[in-house]
């Protein structure tokens, strides 16, 4: 019999936005978004690994905060299992809390370096009641070490300033593993870790979606890493979400403007390949709240069209599962209109159905 919650989304973000007011030496206020209308799913099964792409201030740290419960939304909602976050009861927080684990960036800022860094593994057993006696808690963290390629012996013990940015940041992933989570929500998490050790933190990550069912939102502004996890993407410019589909079709057909010039930024590992030209790319500022009926790319974008000036480019449907909010794919179907045609064919289906029993 299937459970009915594995019918239900883990995380299940809908139309959230994030205003903030921007000091200015004047009496009138200005609001900026930091995050615009952005939707996203996060299922139990299958587990997989949803990455989160732009550039610094596109606004994935302040979408990954408002997932965690940590910023509340200024409009729309996250739902953990169909309950609102910022409604949830005390039992239901834990639920959220055992369920939902963040990875930060900064491998050492998540540490007191009064501690030694296996406090965080023993305060996580405590809190959660995960073991009943000290030689339980033991073998408890000396296998989730193990897990993420990390010998006990060389961790448990010793303070943050002793170990390695990859060290520490793989002690973090060994107290997610310990909870045994539905969902990892990963702040560039091998930005400030040596390389070597990058392509190891990802294979965990890895093994943690085939072995242990965790499903995993990767938040990252580098699209190597992107692409090594593979599975669908979301491509994020000032708040909001103008691409998404699985990475392969975007790397393959980026259809927006600004995924375009994304992988354009992407240097060649040869060096005898120089780049001949420089990029055609305005810096421009932030769009402002008041700006929201037009595409936020509109000022940098080479190819602005007057109606790009006027209005919100709502998702055209460029491939099943491919979606991009662009004026460029006009001649292609809305989403919107995609949905309707799909919920009107399997209603004649049903009918079709009913007619034949």
């Amino acid at each position: 019999m299937t459970n009915p919650t594995d019918t239900v989304p883990v995380l299940d973000v809908r139309n959230v936005s994030k205003i903030f007011n921007i000091p200015t030496p004047g009496f009138e206020r200005q609001y900026i978004a930091a995050v615009d209308q952005v939707s996203l799913l996060l299922q139990e099964k299958p587990a997989k690994i949803v990455s989160l792409v732009g550039e610094s201030g596109s606004g994935k740290t302040t979408l990954a905060r408002i997932m965690l419960g940590l910023t509340p939304p200024t409009r729309g909602e996250v739902l953990f299992r169909g309950k609102q976050v910022t409604e949830l009861s005390k039992e239901d927080w834990w639920d959220f809390r055992r369920n939902v684990q963040p990875i930060f960036q900064d491998p050492f800022g998540i540490y007191n370096p009064f501690y030694r860094v296996d406090r965080a593994l023993d305060m996580t057993i405590k809190n959660f009641g995960l073991a009943t006696s000290k030689d339980e808690a033991y073998a408890l963290k000396a296998e989730a070490l193990r897990a993420v390629d990390l010998r006990p012996d060389d961790v448990i013990g010793r303070y943050p300033h002793q170990l390695s940015g990859g060290q520490c940041q793989r002690v973090m992933l060994a107290r997610t593993l310990l909870l045994r989570p539905k969902i990892i929500v990963a702040d560039e998490p091998v930005s400030m870790i040596d390389v070597a050790v990058r392509m190891l933190f990802l294979n965990i990550l890895l093994d943690f979606r085939d072995k242990y069912d965790i499903s995993t939102l990767m938040i990252t502004h580098d699209l190597a890493t992107a692409y090594y996890m593979g599975g669908p993407m979301i491509v994020l410019c000032f708040g909001r979400a103008v691409e998404s589909g699985d990475i392969s079709q975007l790397l393959a057909n980026p259809s927006h403007p600004y995924t375009q010039q994304l992988l354009a930024a992407i240097p060649t590992p040869d060096p005898t390949q120089r780049w001949e030209s420089r990029a055609n790319v305005k810096i421009t500022e932030r769009p402002l709240t008041h700006e929201g009926n037009k595409c936020v790319y509109v000022a940098r974008c080479p190819y602005a069209m007057p109606i790009c000036e006027q209005k919100r480019p709502p998702d055209y449907v460029m491939d099943e599962g491919h979606h991009v909010a662009c004026f460029l794919h006009q001649d292609k179907p809305q989403l919107g209109e995609v949905a309707m045609s799909s919920k009107a064919q399997r209603r004649a289906e049903r009918v079709a159905r009913a007619q034949v029993g």
